[in-house]
């Protein structure tokens, strides 16, 4: 695994954003499994998604010889789009080869989802990107976090509470998943990886 995952020095050609909220107030809510998935590519693959630059944290690291920019916008989930613009045009990366990976209410707790475009579902954050992208046409891997428990729920206080017990062990689980599927993406394409981890 590790030769294919070496450190990048050369160009970008994929784009992998991670959907969540900075701030430690946020930490492992549901909103944040973005964020959960990108602490699983840094343990996989020694990537330090640390660097500040397009109102992102970021890191390049190299999957099947392609060079690819991580990132963890720092705008808040609404402003997603705003960090991947910049780095989108920077690097002349096409919406086709930008991957967004974000929580979804309509998957029970841990399902992976992948699509290779679509709406934004009601998603702030994917809403946020296909607004500034202009197109809905990127690949998106969801991940469930279930729905709220009854219809009067408020839908902010449910994205924003946290896992607790099994629901905490199978999203730690999916998070994992997700980062081998966003590299399945990369390498082989969307249909594959659907067909490995719907």
């Amino acid at each position: 695994m590790l030769n294919i995952l070496k450190k990048s020095s050369g160009s970008v050609s994929w784009i992998v954003v991670f959907l969540g909220n900075p701030g430690s107030k946020y930490a492992g809510t549901r909103h944040n499994v973005g964020f959960m998935t990108a602490d699983k590519c840094e343990k996989a693959t020694g990537a330090k998604i640390n660097r500040s630059r397009f109102k992102a944290l970021t890191d390049t690291i190299k999957v099947n010889g392609e060079g690819v920019l991580l990132m963890k916008p720092q705008t808040y989930m609404n402003l997603s789009g705003d960090a991947l613009i910049e780095a989108a045009r920077f690097y002349k990366v096409p919406a086709e080869r930008v991957i967004v990976i974000s929580d979804d209410v309509s998957l029970p707790v841990g399902k992976l989802r992948i699509r290779g475009k679509g709406s934004a579902g009601g998603h702030n954050g994917l809403k946020s990107i296909i607004a500034r992208l202009g197109s809905d046409a990127f690949p998106r891997v969801k991940m469930g976090v279930g729905a709220p428990p009854h219809p009067d729920y408020d839908m902010a206080d449910w994205v924003l509470g946290s896992f607790k017990n099994q629901d905490a062990v199978d999203i730690d689980a999916a998070a994992q998943r997700a980062w081998e599927a966003t590299e399945c993406i990369i390498k082989e394409g969307v249909e594959k990886a659907q067909s490995r981890f719907n």
